[in-house]
This record gives C-alpha cells, structure tokens and sequence, in this order.
C-alpha cells in the first residue's frame, strides 16, 4: 500500500525568485495538499538576494538546525519519500549534497526539482563528478524542461526524469490583446532582479542605438536592487548612456504591484544570459498580459517562447541584434497584438497554475 505522505523540502519567499513562488504555489496549492499528506520544511538559508550563493557564519548556523529539523521530521512522520528543491552546482549544491546523502541514510526515497542548472558546467570536475554520482545514484529527478536533460545526462537515466513545466496563478482579469494599449508612445517593459546576467546592460546599450536612430520609446525597469547593481549605479549607467529621458527605474515589485507594469506595456524585454536561467516565471506573466516577448535561448526558454510567434529570441550579449529585434516591434503594432495574442492562448493552455498543479500531481503519484 503507497505511503501518501510527503516531506516537502523546498525554497520558500523570502527571499522572492522562481523556485520560491513555485516552492510557494505547491504550499498553498488545495489539490495538492488534498491528494496527499503533505508535510513542509523551508529549506532557503538566505535571508535575502544578496546573500544567494554567498558564504556566511549564520548560514552555518541555520543549516545545522535546518538539518536537526529534517532528521527529527522524518523519524516523527515516515514519509513515503522526499521532494526536494536542490541547486546544480557550487557551495549550494555540497549543502544540499549533504542533506540528500542524510536521507538516503535515514532510508529515505528521494525526488529532487531542480530549478536551476550548471551540473555539466561542474562535472569534469574530479570532486564534482565524485559527488554528482553519489547525489543522483538512486534518485528521481524532475525537470522543468526536456532542454535541460543534458544538464544532467551524464548521471541520469531518462526513465528517471519528469517533466514539468511552471505554472503561475491567473489574476490579471481582462487581458489587453487587441487595439491600442495604453500610451501614445511604445513601453518597453524589464521585470528583474538587477543581475547583471539578467541583461539589463545589454538591454540599456541597446536603448541607446534605438534613441540614437531616433526611435519612440520608454522603457520601464522593475525589480529589486542588488549586490551587483544598486539604485546608485543604475543611474549612473543611464546617465552616461544618455537615456535619463527614457528609462524609468521603478524599484522592486512583486505580486499585484507588478500589475499596472504589465499592463500597461507594449513589449517584454527579458535579454537574459544569466547560467542558471531554466523557465523563467516572468516570461509567463508577460504572456498572460498578452505581451510579445524579446528573450534569448538560454535554458528552457525556447519552450516557452516560439521565435516569431509569440516573441522574437535574439542574441544573448549582443546589444545590436536586441536593437534591431526591439526596433521590429516598436515599427509593427500588429505584429506585436498578434504575438501577444499568441503569447496569451499558449500561456491558457499550458502554463496556468491548475496546469501545473494536476501534472505536478500526476508526478507525486507514479513517484509513489
């Protein structure tokens, strides 16, 4: 008989990034806490982005309780196995590595998520690849992408990998697809943190040809300052590029606060190069407000946005091919309704949050 019991070991808001919210989704989420007997452990030892893959004494700390927390956990409720959300590569994977190899000795089953990627970037290494076969010996593994499979190939059987894709919650009510948006002048839209792998220098560098050449615009940032980038030197990039009359730093949003952005935007930038990018979820909300997207083929991207059906996919780093895909779509209004119309049906039918419960469901089961 399946043991219907599950400890969910997973990354948590805050701080606020993709595998949190999807880490938050499954905690929330009345279909999957109704098909099983869930139990949760936050797993995040950051307290916020800037401490993201960084060593510190209090993190020490709070992974020394972090693993009492499990032990006890699972000696006290028996799950049938373990999900877990574990990183790729680097000093977060050796922290995850010791609590999985934990669980295997406990005797525990282990399904592990990944949201992000970098093993094949590691595995040449010797103490890596040692590693890497221990952690997947014996493991389940879900994916958000079949595109990233070759990530993890050298350590994983197919027959042991799922699929699924992110889904993200619906709450933008009508959606603006059709006819004249908001502002006379085209809004271009960047919704990230400011990680500089995010694209947002290629992003301004390519502003700047589309000012030069005399094209209409405004471009809004959205997200939350960083190590690399803080209010201060934001403003300096777009000072010394001569954009301050036509980019608008915002701050971070998250939540409905992001709302009015994505409504009132005509195109979504998202120029990402960032290594671990996998499905990113801010691709999906620009599609559920109808928004055409200019992206690059980083991760699973590509699954997401269709070249020149519902975005245009340009070359990551290359701020003159990125000029010239924003300058397809600023010169073309239907063009960017009808991949944004696009954009929306694609997000309906695959990447709601009730797409995603059932099939992230379905998986638990046939893991079981």
């Amino acid at each position: 008989m399946m043991n219907n019991c599950i400890l969910f070991i997973q990354h948590m808001p805050p701080p606020v990034h993709g595998a949190a919210m999807v880490g938050k989704y499954i905690h929330d989420s009345e279909l999957i806490n109704s098909k099983f007997d869930c139990h949760y452990i936050n797993l995040a030892t950051a307290s916020g982005l800037e401490d993201i893959g960084k060593f510190k004494i209090k993190k020490l700390s709070s992974f020394y309780h972090l693993i009492k927390k499990i032990r006890q956990t699972i000696e006290d409720i028996k799950p049938g196995f373990v999900y877990i959300t574990p990183n790729a590569k680097g000093a977060p994977f050796y922290k995850d590595y010791i609590t999985v190899m934990m669980l295997k000795m406990m005797g525990c089953r282990v399904v592990a998520h990944f949201h992000n990627k970098g093993v094949s970037s590691r595995q040449d290494r010797f103490i890596d690849d040692f590693l890497y076969k221990r952690f997947f010996k014996d493991i389940k593994v879900i994916l958000l992408s079949e595109r990233l499979y070759s990530d993890i190939q050298k350590y994983v059987k197919w027959e042991d990998v799922y699929i699924c894709p992110n889904g993200i919650p619906e709450r933008c009510g009508k959606i603006i697809v059709e006819g004249k948006r908001s502002s006379e002048i085209p809004h271009l839209l960047f919704l990230s943190n400011l990680i500089i792998e995010k694209g947002m220098l290629v992003l301004m560098d390519a502003l700047k040809i589309l000012k030069d050449n005399g094209c209409s615009f405004v471009c809004d940032f959205v997200g939350a300052e960083t190590v690399e980038i803080d209010t201060n030197r934001f403003h300096k990039e777009v000072e010394n590029k001569g954009l301050h009359d036509v980019v608008i730093y915002h701050g971070k949003r998250y939540g409905t606060e992001k709302d009015d952005f994505l409504r009132n935007a005509d195109v979504f930038v998202f120029p990402t190069y960032y290594n671990n990018e996998c499905f990113p979820l801010v691709l999906l909300e620009a599609m559920q407000y109808g928004l055409p997207i200019i992206t690059t083929n980083e991760g699973g991207i590509a699954d997401i946005v269709k070249d020149g059906e519902n975005g245009l996919i340009c070359e990551a780093r290359n701020p003159e091919d990125l000029a010239n895909a924003l300058m397809r779509l600023l010169d073309d209004p239907l063009l960017r309704i009808r991949m944004g119309q696009n954009g929306y049906q694609k997000y309906k039918e695959r990447y709601t949050l009730d797409v995603f419960e059932k099939r992230f469901v379905e998986i638990l089961k046939s893991v079981g």
